[in-house]
């Protein structure tokens, strides 16, 4: 039987075909989880604790910015931290193992669930669109690997380095859970992978007349309020660590300012040649 055309698919073809590309998606992830969850010793000895320790290269760069600057009094210069990582729980280091392997699977196979993603929107786009979306998947793939990355050497090291010497009295020890440490490690590395992502989301909603860039211009300021804000959110409470994670997610909004500028001019030049 031929397959059908995507004008000739009712509503539950559509439906059905989107179950495939999930179920594909979803396999990727868990292939990947899989082989994440074989070789768990180096993604928890030198990925997941790696930040936890003052050999981390972050912190030797800070160190030596520190010592540059002067600054003699400084935590990233220290030996160690002044904390140990404990598990309470009797299933705690088996459901570690088990979610971050699914959260590494995720993020190993993001350009396949993208690729799912894609297969099932391309079709209802019109051949020059589909022309013009080529590089999708790679510059979506590699803003996500950059912000996932960002996140792990920048976002992760500052916290973990401002929660671990903040100290209210000489009485309290620290003992981190295993859950809370990776907890912090996980929502940085996603959280600024998806942030990444904001150029893309931008390309398509200025390509539905969702947003345009006199829009974005004029609310610049709220969004740098917003912005401020999720730095914030995801970062300690001190304003160095803020500001090195607002600086790159504002670069990414003026870009993204430019791309749906681009996609603006591009559609008013295709409606002349109508």
């Amino acid at each position: 039987m031929a397959k059908k055309t995507i004008d000739e698919m009712s509503f539950l073809d559509h439906l059905e075909d989107l179950r495939w590309h999930l179920i594909r998606a979803t396999l990727g992830i868990v292939i990947a989880a899989s082989l994440a969850a074989i070789f768990y010793k180096f993604i928890f000895d030198v990925i997941i604790f790696g930040p936890t320790r003052m050999d981390f290269p972050t912190y030797n760069g800070l160190c030596q910015v520190s010592k540059f600057l002067g600054m003699t009094d400084t935590t990233f210069c220290a030996e160690e931290f002044p904390f140990n990582i404990i598990n309470r729980k009797v299933a705690g280091q088996f459901s570690a193992h088990i979610w971050t392997s699914i959260y590494a699977g995720f993020i190993v196979a993001f350009p396949y669930v993208l690729y799912q993603l894609w297969s099932f929107i391309s079709p209802g786009l019109r051949s020059n669109e589909r022309k013009n979306s080529r590089g999708f998947l790679i510059i979506a793939s590699l803003l996500f690997f950059t912000g996932v990355l960002f996140g792990y050497y920048i976002v992760t090291p500052l916290s973990i380095n401002f929660l671990a010497n903040y100290n209210l009295s000489q009485e309290i020890s620290n003992e981190f859970d295993l859950s809370s440490v990776i907890a912090i490690i996980r929502s940085s590395a996603i959280a600024s992978g998806l942030v990444f992502e904001l150029p893309i989301i931008i390309y398509f909603l200025t390509k539905i007349g969702l947003v345009t860039p006199q829009f974005m211009r004029k609310y610049r300021k709220y969004a740098l309020v917003i912005v401020l804000i999720l730095s914030a959110v995801i970062t300690p409470p001190d304003i160095a660590s803020q500001v090195i994670v607002a600086v790159p997610i504002l670069i990414l909004y003026q870009i993204s300012i430019y791309i749906s500028a681009v996609v603006v001019r591009n559609q008013k030049r295709k409606e002349k040649h109508v």
